[in-house]
C-alpha cells in the first residue's frame, strides 16, 4: 500500500508539473504557429487553429525587409555584449572589494549601497535621462550603456559568494606572494565560475530585452535596438493589420536569447543553486 500511494505521489507530482509546463510553453508555441501561417489563413480562422494548413515563410522575409531588423539586432548585439562585459569587469571588483579588503567604513558604505534596491526604477531612469541630456549622449551607445555598467543584486551575489571562499585560501596566497587582483582572477572567480557565468547571461538577457530606456535615449533610426525595431513594425501598419508578421518578427528577435539558454543551461542552473545553498562552494 505504501508503495502503491509513492508511485501514485509521483504520477500525480509529474502530471502537475507537466500541465504548469505546457501553460507556460503554450504562449511561445502558439507564436511560433502563427508566424507560418498566411495572412488570409490567419484571417479566416474564426477558432484558432492548433496545426498548420500551408506553412509559409513570407513573413519572415517580410520581417527583415520591412524594417531594418537585422540592423537593429546588430546594435542590441553591441549594445548587450559590451554593457554586460562592463558589467561583469566592474560587479567582480567591487563584489570582491566588499568581500576581502579591509577599509574603514566598509560595512556602512554595503548598507548604503543596498539600500539603493529600494529606489524606485522610475526615479533611477529619470534621473538617468536629465544626466544623458545634459551631457550631449543622446542618440550614442555612451547614452546607452552608462547607466547599465552597475548592479546593486549582482554585486550583492557575487559577494555573498567570494565570501563563502576560506580564508585559509587567501592566507596561503598571500604567504606565496599573491596579489589581490591575482588571487582574485585564479582563485576566487575560478570556484565562483557558475556564478559569474550565470550573472553574465542574466545581464545579457535583461539587455537584449531593454525597452524603455532604448525608447528614450534613441530617437535616431540608426541607433535602434531590436525594441524599438519591433515598436517600428507595429506600428508601420503590418504588426497592427498582420498579426503572422508580428509574430515571425518577435520568433527573430526572441531566436538568440533562445540559442543562448540552451548552450549555458546547466551553468545557469549551477549558479543559481550554488548562489542558494550557503557553504556549498567547496
Amino acid at each position: 500500500m505504501e508503495k502503491f500511494l509513492k508511485v501514485l505521489l509521483n504520477i500525480l507530482k509529474y502530471a502537475f508539473l507537466l500541465f504548469w509546463a505546457a501553460l507556460v510553453l503554450f504562449p511561445f508555441f502558439y507564436m511560433i504557429l502563427t508566424s507560418f501561417k498566411s495572412f488570409s489563413s490567419y484571417n479566416s480562422e474564426y477558432v484558432p487553429r492548433l496545426y498548420l494548413v500551408s506553412p509559409t515563410f513570407d513573413n519572415y522575409v517580410t520581417a527583415l525587409t520591412e524594417v531594418k531588423l537585422l540592423s537593429y539586432m546588430l546594435n542590441t548585439f553591441i549594445y548587450a555584449v559590451v554593457t554586460t562585459f562592463l558589467m561583469v569587469v566592474v560587479s567582480v571588483l567591487a563584489a570582491y572589494a566588499f568581500a576581502r579588503l579591509k577599509f574603514k567604513g566598509k560595512n556602512l558604505i554595503f548598507v548604503l549601497f543596498l539600500a539603493l534596491m529600494m529606489i524606485p526604477v522610475e526615479l533611477v531612469i529619470i534621473t538617468n535621462y536629465t544626466t544623458i541630456v545634459n551631457l550631449n549622449l543622446r542618440n550614442t551607445f555612451v547614452g546607452l550603456i552608462l547607466p547599465s555598467v552597475t548592479s546593486v543584486f549582482f554585486i550583492y551575489l557575487l559577494k555573498e559568494n567570494f565570501a563563502l571562499v576560506p580564508d585559509s585560501l587567501y592566507n596561503a596566497a598571500r604567504l606565496d606572494g599573491c596579489t589581490d587582483l591575482r588571487y582574485m582572477l585564479e582563485v576566487v572567480v575560478p570556484i565562483n565560475k557558475a556564478t559569474v557565468i550565470s550573472v553574465t547571461i542574466l545581464k545579457l538577457i535583461e539587455c537584449w530585452n531593454m525597452y524603455i530606456w532604448a525608447r528614450l535615449v534613441t530617437t535616431e533610426e540608426g541607433r535602434y535596438l531590436v525594441s524599438n525595431g519591433i515598436q517600428v513594425l507595429r506600428t508601420s501598419g503590418f504588426g497592427r493589420d498582420n498579426v503572422p508578421v508580428m509574430m515571425a518578427a518577435v520568433v527573430i528577435v526572441s531566436l538568440p536569447l533562445v540559442i543562448v539558454y540552451l548552450i549555458f543551461r546547466r551553468q545557469i542552473m549551477a549558479g543559481v543553486q550554488k548562489s542558494g545553498i550557503k557553504g556549498g562552494l567547496i
